[in-house]
């Protein structure tokens, strides 16, 4: 296979456009008409610069006034605006004033945009207040106080520089003697930050002030305006005695907090939990925010919780789904969008996994009823994921895709007790594909029945190449996701896109423990990993061959990365005679070696089945547990090519990892590749790293199928 075009290929399905977020502003009424300004945010991966570029782009919705749910006219769209340096940005509610934080030439500046141009702007590096600016989803904000005189974001403290002045000298800085002390941070994708504060710009003085009182055993984030600007509500994460790692981890033990420019902090959710997303009913009566457990598995089903700040009553709007019946409701796993709910604040709309989909979902406060607001949902629809940016004024704004869909902007009203949604498409992919994909159903064995959560059943989602080889069945690539606890929903995926569209059968697989199959099935997974998961990807692959004579049991390969790679060496360790190839990004080899290099250290001993606590000193049972559940007790078992992709920079799974793997099968004279890139960390997330690591995989595949 030619390496040229497998590279003009990824830069073809990597180069399509993503959804990054949206906003809706209502423009002045006019006779008879109302009009919104949609403003859509895209993300686009450049291979020449190897960068990711972000720029904007506006549509103008005409609706009749007597029946403002119904879009009358959409206007064609103005140029893309390329958005250079943006850190963060947000536009004020009334005024539509625009706050950006820009980083440039090693500074970041606080701009505030009007209609007339750039209104002012400050040097936050200069002023010297704090450190740089937190522009993660786990604590990044932009908030516009009510009176928009106000900005509310979250910071790097600042580090003290003790000054030592000498008699007829002038001050110099003195050397601190602790600037050699260790410094926590929150582990992979949040190193370097380590003391989050909040801080408040007063636009009128252009003085910034950082907030005191939060408890100083709590990093403060995610924070908002409570009605009158005269406090913020935030999520604070407990770090004592030591911060555990906090991306994809939704249970790491945090609280709700209320705090006054005074000073005053009150807490407002319960003890030993875990919340997040905190979000204000516009008419600022009720706070939304998502709930969890501490500790067990690190991503699980949520509940939505309402706090009534009158009564400071807190009641359960959705509970955590068990066990989904067919075709329900099954839970909430992702995040909340900024803004989520309807303008009379009795809805709140979200997205969430469901089987092997991701729906878009609205619950009515009043009868807690759950109702999807997406296509004709089961009977294979053009979308199989739906993503809400944003609601405004009512009106939705998603991106929908497809495995053969690339993302696609969407708009539509809530709808009325009874009615359904008429969705209109502002913006379609450049180009789709005719890929065929379907989504599997698989029933588990009874044999590997768990008798503790029994009846469980997964899925997986096969997508095909238009073209497949003339009078030749289509070798199959089974693409396993990491986590374990995350999902491979029917979306557009680059990776699979690529490999269709170069000829490969992809069987994308939701193994028991993947989210939208209920808490259930994420608890079953806990002790059981490298043998339940393992058989129930098996048992997928096994199910597509049967039901599709068209795909090769001959020519089978497995990749994924993280967990993903974790189960695809166990695959070619457990089942030698049965997968030709392998590729694996940052894989788990020996869970005992891990313990103690991993940002996430209570996963180690939660996934085998042992209960975690700060204190947990390493065991010789613990230990053998780990390493009985690994791959690397496999490894002699392997004859399938092996090829080892690892981020040097990675804080979740070592790299010494997959060095422990590459040596064992070297030593064996097993084939074996390895790809180091030392500036990468665990998800593999440069452009050029992606771009590196799809070109390989292709050709080894290739070479090996």
């Amino acid at each position: 296979m030619d390496p040229g075009r497998v590279t003009a290929v990824y830069g073809e399905v990597s180069g399509l456009p993503a959804l990054v977020s949206a906003h809706v502003r209502e423009e002045e009424q006019l006779p008879e008409l109302r009009t919104y300004t949609v403003t859509a945010e895209w993300s686009q991966s450049d291979l020449v610069r190897g960068s990711r570029i972000l720029y904007s782009q506006q549509w103008t919705l005409i609706t009749d006034s007597n029946d403002h749910k119904s879009i009358r006219t959409v206007l064609p769209p103005g140029p893309c605006v390329p958005v250079s340096g943006e850190v963060l940005s947000g536009l004020s509610p009334i005024q539509g004033l625009r706050a950006v934080v820009r980083e440039t030439s090693g500074h970041q500046l606080l701009e505030i945009w009007d209609r007339h141009g750039l209104r002012k702007c400050l040097n936050l590096t200069a002023l010297n207040k704090h450190g740089r600016v937190y522009d993660d989803a786990q604590f990044g904000c932009l908030s516009w106080s009510e009176c928009e005189n106000k900005l509310l974001y979250v910071a790097e403290k600042i580090k003290n520089t003790s000054i030592e002045k000498h008699d007829g000298e002038s001050p110099c800085r003195k050397p601190q003697q602790d600037r050699s002390v260790y410094c926590e941070d929150w582990g992979e994708s949040l190193t370097n930050k380590s003391v989050p504060v909040i801080c408040v710009v007063n636009l009128q003085s252009g003085s910034i002030s950082v907030l005191q009182g939060v408890p100083h055993d709590v990093s403060p984030g995610q924070a908002l305006w409570a009605p009158s600007s005269q406090s913020v509500f935030l999520v604070g994460w407990y770090h004592e005695p030591f911060r555990l790692g906090l991306r994809f981890c939704s249970n790491r033990r945090s609280a709700l907090f209320k705090l006054d420019l005074d000073g005053n902090c009150e807490r407002l959710s319960g003890d030993n939990l875990s919340v997040s997303c905190p979000r204000l009913s516009p008419d600022g009566s009720t706070l939304f925010y998502l709930q969890g457990r501490v500790f067990g598995p690190h991503n699980q089903c949520l509940s939505l919780q309402q706090l009534d700040l009158r009564s400071r009553r807190t009641s359960i709007l959705l509970d955590v789904v068990n066990t989904p019946q067919p075709g329900e409701f099954a839970g909430v796993y992702e995040a909340l969008p900024p803004c989520c709910l309807s303008a009379d604040g009795q809805r709140v709309v979200f997205s969430s996994a469901r089987r092997n989909w991701k729906d878009l979902f609205m619950v009515d406060r009043r009868s807690k009823k759950v109702t999807s607001l997406s296509d004709s949902f089961y009977d294979l629809p053009d979308y199989g994921s739906w993503k809400l940016l944003t609601v405004q004024k009512d009106l939705m704004v998603v991106c929908c895709s497809s495995p053969n869909t690339p993302p696609t902007l969407r708009v539509g009203f809530l709808p009325s007790a009874g009615e359904t949604v008429t969705w209109q498409t502002l913006q379609q992919p450049v180009m789709t594909f005719d890929f065929h994909w379907t989504v599997l159903d698989v029933t588990t064995p009874p044999e590997e029945d768990n008798t503790h959560y029994s009846g469980l059943d997964f899925g997986a989602v096969l997508v095909k190449p238009s073209r497949p080889p003339i009078e030749a069945k289509t070798p199959l690539v089974v693409f396993i996701h990491g986590g374990p606890h995350s999902q491979f929903p029917a979306e557009w995926n680059c990776t699979t896109a690529g490999l269709a569209k170069l000829g490969f059968a992809v069987l994308m697989v939701n193994y028991r423990g993947s989210t939208g199959f209920g808490q259930d099935s994420i608890l079953s997974l806990i002790g059981q990993i490298g043998s339940q998961d393992v058989k129930d990807v098996q048992t997928a692959v096994r199910t597509a061959l049967q039901r599709d004579i068209a795909l090769d049991p001959n020519r089978l390969a497995v990749i994924g990365g993280s967990h993903g790679g974790f189960l695809s060496c166990h695959l070619v360790g457990q089942y030698p005679e049965f997968y030709r190839a392998c590729a694996a990004r940052n894989p788990v080899i020996n869970a005992a070696t891990l313990l103690g290099t991993s940002d996430i250290v209570d996963w180690r001993y939660t996934s085998v089945g042992i209960q975690y606590s700060y204190d947990q000193i390493p065991t010789a049972e613990a230990l053998a547990a780990m390493l009985e559940k690994s791959p690397i007790t496999h490894a002699a078992q392997i004859k399938a090519p092996v090829l080892l992709m690892l981020g040097g920079r990675d804080r979740r799974v070592s790299p010494h990892q997959g060095l422990e793997l590459y040596k064992a099968l070297k030593s064996r004279a097993s084939p074996v590749r390895l790809l180091w890139f030392p500036e990468d960390g665990h998800s593999l997330s440069r452009v050029d790293t992606q771009a590196d690591c799809f070109l390989n995989t292709v050709l080894w595949l290739h070479q090996h199928l």
